[in-house]
């Protein structure tokens, strides 16, 4: 059981990962266009700042840090939890 869920939590840490990226990559070359004065959707990746793509670094960086502190317990304390 608990491998699943580790199994499903990396899962959606790795599709986060990737909105994180696109993210990313998006305000890159959104910037570069209002540089050049092209628009490339600046001012709707502002508009989802606050509500997707914050919540997304959050969510990856507990998440990180949740599934690193599991594995750790598991492998210090594995064989105990397992045995009755």
């Amino acid at each position: 059981m608990k491998e699943k869920l580790l199994n499903w939590l990396n899962l959606f840490l790795v599709a986060d990962v990737f909105l994180v990226l696109f993210s990313f990559f998006w305000f890159a070359i959104a910037v570069v266009g209002r540089s050049t004065g092209i628009n490339l959707g600046l001012d709707l990746w502002y508009s989802l700042w606050d509500p997707l793509f914050t919540p997304a670094i959050g969510i990856l960086m507990a998440g990180a840090l949740i599934s690193g502190l599991s594995s750790w317990l598991f492998k210090r304390f594995g064989n105990s939890l397992e045995k009755p």
